[in-house]
C-alpha cells in the first residue's frame, strides 16, 4: 500500500514539477559551475548505501557535511541560489527520482550521509535502520535540524513504532505547511 501510494503520489508531482524541475536546474547552473544535480552517498534500508540526488546548492568540491555542522565559514559553500533553495526546500525535488526507483519514500527517517557514524548506530541500535528513508519524516516535522540527534532519533523510533497510513498523511500535511511558512528549515 505504502509503496503504491509513493509511486502514484511522485508520478503525479513528477509532471507537475516538470517545469520548476527545469528552471531549478538551469538557475543552478547559470549561477555557478558544476553539475546541476549533485548526487551524494546516503544510508538507505538496513544500512545499504545508495545515491541520493539533491540539485547542487553548494560549490562543486565542497566537503560533504550534515547541516547541522554548519558554521559561518562553510556557509561561504552556499552558492547563490543554494540558500533560497534550501530555504523553500526546493533542492529536495530530484528525490522524487529515489522515491519512484524505491530507494526512498515520502515519509520516513531522512537519510543519513555515509560520513554520520553516530546518527547510523544510534538508529540502528533502535531499529529505525529497517525503514526506507523518507523525504520528510516525523523527526523534520518536530525539529529537523535544530534538534540533537538523540532526540532525532527517538522520533524515528516513534515513527517506526507508531507508523499508520494516517501518520503519513498528517506527516506530508505538516510538511507542506512548515514549508510553505519557513518554520524549522535552516538554510
Amino acid at each position: 500500500m505504502k509503496r503504491l501510494f509513493d509511486l502514484t503520489l511522485s508520478l503525479i508531482l513528477a509532471v507537475i514539477l516538470l517545469i520548476p524541475f527545469l528552471l531549478v536546474y538551469l538557475l543552478v547552473k547559470l549561477t555557478s559551475k558544476g553539475p546541476g544535480i549533485h548526487w551524494s552517498s546516503r544510508v538507505g534500508k538496513n544500512n545499504a548505501l545508495f545515491k541520493m540526488p539533491k540539485f547542487r546548492t553548494m560549490y562543486s568540491d565542497t566537503p560533504q557535511l550534515p547541516t547541522h555542522l554548519m558554521n559561518q565559514e562553510t556557509k561561504s559553500y552556499v552558492t547563490p541560489i543554494g540558500s533560497f533553495l534550501r530555504k523553500s526546500s526546493l533542492d529536495e525535488i530530484p528525490q522524487l527520482i529515489s522515491i519512484l526507483s524505491g530507494k526512498m519514500s515520502f515519509v520516513g527517517p531522512r537519510p543519513a550521509l555515509y560520513n554520520q557514524e553516530d546518527l547510523i548506530a544510534l538508529r540502528t541500535e533502535k531499529g529505525v535502520d529497517k525503514l526506507v528513508p523518507g523525504l520528510t519524516g516525523w523527526a523534520q516535522i518536530n525539529g529537523r535540524d535544530e534538534i540533537p540527534i538523540p532526540q532525532k532519533v527517538d522520533l524515528d523510533a516513534y515513527y517506526l513504532e507508531n507508523r499508520t497510513v494516517f501518520l503519513d498523511l498528517k506527516i506530508i500535511c505538516l510538511t507542506f505547511f512548515k514549508v510553505l511558512g519557513g518554520s524549522d528549515i535552516q538554510h
